[in-house]
């Protein structure tokens, strides 16, 4: 395995702060799609870089020791302010947010890792986006590459779509949500949807349905899992929690680097269903409580390195 390969898993893409509001008053929260989901990767015991843009200014310190306290290692390039997210909860727990960001990303000094995982607003807004693909392009020759394209319609441009599919055609594992399914597909199934992406050089394709439960798509089969069922708090972070366990799940299979992409291209049904369920509990216990708070690996009732 290449020195890269045995170098964990790196996320790409913005950290930020929500800015909650209600009857209460004001309420910030430490956040961002791909902060989340190495946030969550850190929690269950990996070496994890993340790769973001923030300023050096007290929330930007402050997104610093939150991912440093859960083990996740920043390489951010500095920008002037830190960027937010006003967000609304609705009754069943959903979020919607109103953004104030620029995504720039300097990743020419940024070493890549057995897996790369990337999505939401890096994949989509310039000129960060530009340098995200650069990166993949060049990552793929030594990581698994996933990419969760966590679709952000109030940042897209008229050249947001092409952008997106672009570094989705560079993905070995693509997990989206069905919200963004129908904005990438509309009118596709999931399965006509993955049997695209499938036969665009992915390998693995994952569609999240919240209460409706996940599916699956390889070139082996395709399996369908359950939602966990729990009493909802809020979704933050559920789908950046799934991403984090899915990865994680890819790991403990023995599918994390290049030269295991033939592997995973061979991946069984059994192996599948192993994902989701991981993943799946993994998203669970998220939504049962507030705000972007994953589980530890202990929390998910897996052993450090367990295949199963």
């Amino acid at each position: 395995m290449t020195e890269a390969a045995e170098d964990g898993i790196l996320v790409i893409g913005e950290a930020l702060v929500d800015i909650f509001s209600g009857p209460a008053g004001t309420e910030e929260a430490f956040g961002g799609g791909p902060a989340n989901t190495a946030l969550a990767l850190g929690r269950l015991g990996h070496r994890v870089r993340l790769a973001t843009a923030v300023g050096d200014d007290e929330r930007g310190r402050g997104l610093r020791e939150w991912l440093a306290a859960s083990g996740v290692a920043v390489e951010a390039t500095p920008i002037a302010r830190t960027a937010t997210a006003r967000a609304t909860l609705a009754a069943d727990g959903s979020a919607s947010y109103v953004f104030d960001l620029a995504w720039e990303a300097s990743l020419a000094s940024v070493r890549p890792a057995a897996v790369v995982h990337t999505g939401s607003i890096a994949a989509a807004l310039e000129p960060g986006a530009a340098a995200v693909e650069g990166f993949l392009r060049s990552a793929r020759a030594t990581a698994i590459v996933s990419v969760d394209p966590n679709i952000r319609a109030s940042l897209c441009d008229e050249g947001s779509r092409a952008r997106i599919e672009r570094i989705l055609a560079l993905a070995d594992v693509i997990k989206l949500s069905d919200e963004d399914l129908a904005w990438l597909a509309p009118g596709s199934s999931p399965r006509n949807a993955a049997a695209r992406w499938l036969s665009d050089g992915a390998e693995l394709v994952v569609v999240t349905r919240g209460a409706r439960g996940s599916l699956a798509f390889a070139h082996g089969g395709s399996v369908a899992c359950d939602a966990v069922r729990v009493d909802v708090v809020d979704t933050v972070a559920a789908g950046d929690t799934f991403t984090a366990a899915l990865l994680d799940g890819l790991v403990a299979e023995g599918l994390a680097g290049a030269d295991r992409r033939d592997a995973l291209r061979a991946i069984d049904t059994e192996a599948l269903a192993r994902l989701l369920s991981r993943a799946s509990r993994a998203a669970a216990i998220t939504v049962s409580r507030r705000g972007a708070n994953p589980p530890t690996r202990a929390e998910l009732g897996v052993e450090a390195g367990s295949e199963r």
